[in-house]
């Protein structure tokens, strides 16, 4: 695993050590701000090296989340280490077609907001594919485009990110890897992804202009970033795939000098990652063995107590075997390791012994924080538990972290401001009908109309919490400043954001912490809460009380955890389904059409309640006891971390 000290650079060929399954170098970090760190140390270098013989720099770059914090970095290096940009000459990928310039979505304010404006470039060394081309011109100004690339003397370097369709660049499935700077047609999953960033499927531009694969494979060297769970799969796809139109970044399986840099969760699904004994030999530790086991019965399709020292042997395993006696001995420690984390008791059982439980039996009564990202993230994630905490008689505190006023939508507010005007007109409520009236793409949300968002959304939160048997004294909304900005792009987390967490957490004094782990979410939200879940354990951890303190990790809507990863599975009966259903009807707004949907067009009620079905589908078919539903929940051990 990587080091934020590690080289991203390719070694020179026959250096380079892959497996027999990949294809493309690449180099894994433990977060995606490591890795980024360590490329914008290689572009910073790049742009001295060329400085210091008289030359320009030519980079092709990139838009969308993955740059962000190299972009950060390198205008950090401009501000404190003196890094000049007069010699760097850009060349972006891409731009949406039609767009206007000024636009917040489009790619020419996205450099100019990360990066343009706050470095010392010539503003005409800045090429930009220009999204307010009339159709008619647009093939003549791609060939310009690639005109200009050439007589810059081509791209020494290209940075480039990732789309779930393989596109690099807007090179969607089909492209040919001869392509050159064009118009083209956007995949629907493309849309899909930037949905959220556009507040609907329907105002994402059809259409794009993009630098093609041939004129990206043309540059010098090539460093790819992949960020999350949710690219693991192309990632690995990628990499380890055979060279297919359909996966256009395959392409780069040729390019001499291509680097992925990938933080853990975007390489989780290569094999030397995710199943090293299809590799190498293994030391086989307990986890190791434990997950090993779980995918033998899962790849072989019957219970684990069924595996026999063939089916070992046959799938990369001969060497556990020889560590023990037989299979039978290491399918009762798995099945038993499995079993011991069911349990209907998410908050221990009363006098009970609990050296086999998940959680300890005293107190008997606890208090319990559920914090949630999003004012619906606690019963779409978890509500089952939810619902049996409050049954055994917790003391149960909700904790909203972000006020999630961007995800309501503007015919929401317009309904609530008519309805209450129509009622008792006011000034207030006349100027967010009159600022909704005057609203553009270009334009932000003003306060106003963020405020009513923000109080329609604590409404929602009150209804399932009351609906679950919560007190109101006993709900308590955060909004922590990093997300308050009323636009999709947030602030960094803040040391203010860190001190409302801690007080909150000083204040309740909780035995038990539950908080999302899912690092999918689309817009990032749940991976910032987290970040500052753990900053403030790492401030409170000396704290006494926090000695009896344990956090549980779930995971929201778009994920769940991995069979081998639960530590903690809590069944549901059908009337707590039912129970977790209405609790999250209550969130009105997110309910159709939600803007932050991701890939899955399903509604959330919907996909959570497939998803805890599966996972006690998975539990069944291992070879465990039948349940309607489960969630699923790990332990983070803050005195370790």
């Amino acid at each position: 695993m990587g080091t934020g000290q590690q080289s991203i650079q390719h070694e020179p060929a026959g250096q380079f050590e892959a497996t027999r399954f990949e294809k493309i170098h690449n180099v894994i970090f433990d977060d995606s701000k490591e890795g980024s760190l360590q490329v914008a140390r290689e572009i910073s270098d790049l742009i001295r090296d060329r400085a210091s013989k008289g030359l320009q720099c030519v980079l092709g770059l990139a838009t969308g989340s993955s740059p962000i914090k190299v972009y950060e970095e390198l205008v950090r290096m401009h501000r404190e280490e003196g890094l000049s940009f007069k010699n760097v000459v850009t060349f972006n990928l891409d731009e949406y077609h039609p767009m206007e310039k000024a636009n917040i979505q489009s790619y020419h304010y996205f450099m100019h907001q990360h990066l343009f404006d706050h470095v010392d470039i010539p503003a005409e060394n800045v090429h930009i594919p220009d999204g307010t081309i009339p159709s008619y011109a647009v093939q003549e100004y791609c060939r310009a485009y690639e005109r200009e690339i050439e007589k810059a003397g081509g791209l020494d370097f290209q940075l480039l990110g990732i789309g779930r369709t393989g596109h690099i660049g807007f090179n969607e499935p089909g492209s040919h890897f001869n392509s050159a700077t064009r118009d083209i047609t956007l995949d629907h999953i493309t849309r899909v992804d930037a949905a959220g960033s556009f507040k609907g499927l329907e105002n994402v531009p059809r259409k794009a202009i993009t630098m093609g694969i041939g004129t990206i494979r043309k540059a010098k060297r090539i460093v790819l970033m992949a960020w999350g769970q949710n690219k693991s799969e192309i990632v690995k796809e990628t990499v380890e795939g055979e060279i297919s139109s359909e996966v256009p970044a395959t392409y780069l399986q040729e390019h001499p000098n291509t680097t992925f840099v990938l933080d853990k969760e975007a390489a989780q699904n290569l094999t030397r990652i995710d199943t090293p004994w299809l590799v190498q030999s293994c030391d086989w530790t307990k986890d190791l063995t434990h997950k090993a086991v779980v995918w033998l019965s899962q790849r072989k399709g019957k219970p684990i107590l069924q595996l026999t020292d063939k089916d070992y042997n046959d799938n990369g395993m001969s060497d556990l075997l020889s560590t023990e006696e037989s299979s039978y001995e290491i399918n009762i420690r798995t099945f038993n390791r499995l079993q011991h984390t069911i349990t209907g008791w998410p908050g221990g059982k009363p006098g009970s012994d609990d050296s086999n439980r998940p959680e300890r039996a005293e107190p008997a009564k606890k208090r319990v924080v559920i914090f949630s990202p999003h004012p619906d993230d606690d019963v779409i994630s978890m509500g089952g538990t939810f619902d049996r905490l409050v049954s055994q008689g917790h003391e149960v505190h909700i904790v909203y972290q972000t006020s999630g006023n961007i995800a309501v939508a503007d015919h929401e507010v317009l309904k609530v401001a008519e309805v209450a005007n129509s009622i008792q007109p006011t000034a207030y409520f006349e100027q967010v009908i009159q600022d909704l009236g005057n609203k553009t793409d270009m334009d932000f949300d003003s306060e106003a109309v963020r405020k009513v968002k923000g109080s329609i959304r604590r409404s929602e939160s009150y209804g399932a919490t009351r609906y679950m048997g919560i007190p109101d004294s006993q709900v308590h909304f955060l909004d922590l400043p990093f997300y308050e900005t009323g636009t999709i792009k947030k602030n960094p987390l803040g040391e203010q954001d860190i001190q409302i967490m801690n007080d909150i957490i000083e204040k309740i004094k909780p035995h038990q912490i539950y908080a999302a782990g899912d690092l999918a979410d689309p817009h990032g939200t749940h991976r910032v809460c987290l970040e500052a879940l753990f900053a403030s354990l790492d401030v409170l951890k000396s704290k006494p009380f926090m000695e009896e303190c344990w956090v549980w990790l779930y995971r929201g809507a778009w994920h769940e955890w991995d069979t081998h990863e639960i530590e903690m599975a809590v069944p549901m009966s059908p009337e707590q389904v039912l129970r977790k259903r209405k609790a999250i009807f209550f969130h009105q707004t997110q309910k159709d059409g939600v803007m932050f949907q991701g890939e899955d067009l399903r509604e959330f009620w919907v996909r959570a309640e497939d998803r805890n079905k599966e996972t006690a589908q998975r539990y069944q078919s291992l070879g465990l006891a039948s349940y309607a539903a489960m969630e699923a929940f790990v332990r983070y051990d803050f005195y370790k971390k």
